[in-house]
């Protein structure tokens, strides 16, 4: 039992602490992922071709691009084309965790954009006509009619990008990020226990994992209950 890795002193509370930090990455990220992907979508069900071109643009470039080469970029590119003010206050308040959650959140919205997107286009279009008719504008038609309906259809394929997040986080290790895989690759380090690091590694995410698709199964009875 002593000669557990996670019994030697000071590596449970390290694998705490990158789980908190993996948590707050996920939870910042999912958030902010589906506000802008909801944006988005919205943005993009409107008759501007300019504006749909765009938006077109830009889910290509998140889904074609590797997620990791897009944390590159948002914290070794980014910031040399802000103001030096600018760059001083991302280094002063965890630059790492800014970079990598925004990056994250883009990454997603991309995805989760055109979930929406689908999910939009199961919602019958008289309902968008009656809106209109009782005097709503488009963007309340949008927030309180269609992208309510769309957020429901599109319930299952937005559980997949939740768990595709959740993993994805563990990309933020390669920028600095105190998350659980930078706390996992600390311990395998220090004591060339690679394969029980890795293993302790694996049973987080599974663990995580499953919870998040029980919630995710949850919500979606909820959903078909309401439905009826």
């Amino acid at each position: 039992m002593e000669d557990l890795l996670l019994a030697r002193p000071g590596y449970f509370a390290l694998l705490l602490h990158g789980l908190g930090i993996t948590a707050k990455l996920f939870a910042v990220s999912w958030v902010a992922a589906l506000v802008v992907a909801s944006l988005l979508t919205a943005i993009r069900a409107t008759s501007s071709k300019i504006a749909q071109g765009v938006i077109a643009l830009f889910v290509e470039y998140h889904r074609n691009v590797p997620g990791l080469v897009q944390i590159f970029v948002w914290y070794f590119g980014v910031p040399q084309l802000l103001p030096r003010d600018w760059q001083r206050w991302i280094n002063r308040n965890d630059g790492e965790f800014l970079m990598a959650a925004i990056a994250l959140t883009l990454y997603a919205a991309a995805y989760m954009s055109e979930d929406l997107r689908s999910g939009l286009r199961s919602v019958s279009s008289g309902q968008s006509q009656a809106a209109r008719s009782l005097g709503f504008t488009y963007t309340q038609t949008m927030r309180f009619i269609l992208l309510p309906q769309a957020l429901r259809n599109a319930l299952p394929a937005l559980v997949n990008q939740t768990l595709a997040l959740f993993k994805a986080t563990s990309l933020a290790m390669m920028i600095g990020v105190a998350e659980l895989m930078h706390a996992v690759r600390q311990m395998e380090n220090e004591t060339y226990r690679t394969f029980e690091a890795f293993i302790v590694a694996s049973i987080c995410y599974l663990a995580i994992s499953y919870l998040l698709i029980y919630a995710g199964s949850v919500a979606s009875k909820r959903v078909a209950m309401s439905k009826r």
